[in-house]
């Protein structure tokens, strides 16, 4: 992700107008030799092996945190109080509480933060959101979303943090990409209101150099949820997914139509029309084109699709113009927190049974 944002910072002011160039200044890696390659490979000024020293640096106005999830708080903390905005990879935090603790700070920093969930910044989500939005497929009646892929589905894999719940809690696919379907559930419904879940971890050991180590996290997940609006709907998450590379897809059912996604499919949208006199009825494909969100910055005629980093740039350039105009940019830090209390109320009911209210979780994260 440190690259995907070097690469964004270099086309950002390529892609949009904006009132000036967002200079690289400083990259910091764990170790100075590799800073150095890395600062001269990404194209910035200079590199570090401290992550601290971007915090006194003069000339650095913003940070992009791109870390395991263990040392989130700690770099967002440090870098709100030294007066630095902050855009950061999901998800915020370990636990809805340590996220409340990061967006608490960012509110009274008064710096402009934007958590790192992508995949809304895709043209294709941003024309589902304007067709749920404009009433084109009637009142919305179900929303449900996969986010499955299968990049740990060899048990031989070897242990690594992201099975230690020290370092990201104790929601593994449940935390790291299902987060994402959270979001986009959240971006195209609204906030969830309560949820029902369940999870298993199916490769309970992985090897390590001293042996078999015990994997302390899910590797797959499936829940039930109701928005606050009423719609019911349903998530599913898997790291063990035989087959899918990016099976992050979404479907909304309205009273009038529906619209469906596969990010294996990025630069489609599915759109079924009831309208439709009955003999020409079914799924139309929308090629992604101008007119279609931030597509018409990228490439000037339809169809020629589009990729995972210019998401990325889509997000930086949203994150420096609210910088700039000293505006928000979605989702801020606080939006990140309802995504972190959703995860968390999904382990309470696992580990108690039955639906769990996702508001008591959020207010007890912020109290």
């Amino acid at each position: 992700m440190g690259k995907a944002y070097a690469i964004a910072l270099s086309q950002v002011s390529t892609v949009y107008e904006m009132p000036g160039r967002a200079i690289r200044r400083v990259i910091a890696t764990s170790d100075a030799a590799g800073a150095q390659s890395r600062a001269r490979d990404f194209g910035f000024e200079r590199g570090t092996g401290d992550w601290r020293d971007l915090l006194v640096a003069d000339d650095v106005q913003a940070v992009g945190i791109a870390s395991p999830t263990f040392l989130h708080a700690e770099m967002a903390l440090a870098a709100l109080q030294a007066g630095k905005h902050v855009i950061y990879e999901k998800p915020l935090g370990r636990t809805a509480r340590e996220a409340a603790q990061m967006a608490k700070a960012a509110r009274a920093s008064g710096r402009v933060t934007m958590a790192g969930f992508n995949y809304i910044k895709n043209p294709a989500t941003q024309l589902a959101r304007e067709i749920v939005e404009g009433g084109e497929i009637g009142e919305v009646i179900h929303f449900s979303a996969t986010h499955v892929e299968d990049y740990l589905m060899d048990p031989t894999l070897p242990h690594d943090w992201r099975q230690v719940a020290a370092n990201v809690g104790r929601a593994g696919a449940l935390g790291d990409i299902a987060s994402h379907a959270i979001n986009l559930a959240h971006f195209l419904c609204g906030p969830l209101a309560e949820v029902v879940g369940m999870r298993q971890t199916v490769h309970a050991q992985r090897p390590a150099a001293d042996g078999m180590a015990e994997v302390e996290n899910d590797d797959q997940a499936q829940f039930l949820m109701r928005f606050a609006s009423g719609v019911p709907g349903s998530i599913a998450a898997s790291r063990i997914h035989a087959g899918r590379k990016m099976g992050l897809t979404y479907e909304v059912v309205g009273t009038k139509g529906t619209v469906r996604f596969d990010q294996e499919r990025m630069a489609e949208l599915q759109f079924y029309d009831a309208g439709d006199r009955r003999a020409r009825q079914g799924f139309r494909t929308i090629l992604a084109a101008p007119g279609h969100g931030d597509y018409g910055r990228f490439c000037t005629g339809a169809g020629h699709g589009f990729g995972y980093n210019d998401m990325i740039v889509v997000e930086m350039a949203e994150f420096i113009r609210a910088i700039w105009q000293s505006s928000a940019a979605w989702p801020v830090f606080a939006a990140a927190v309802h995504t972190a209390a959703v995860v968390d109320a999904v382990l309470a009911s696992c580990d108690e049974g039955g639906w769990i209210d996702v508001k008591t979780i959020e207010s007890e994260a912020w109290a």
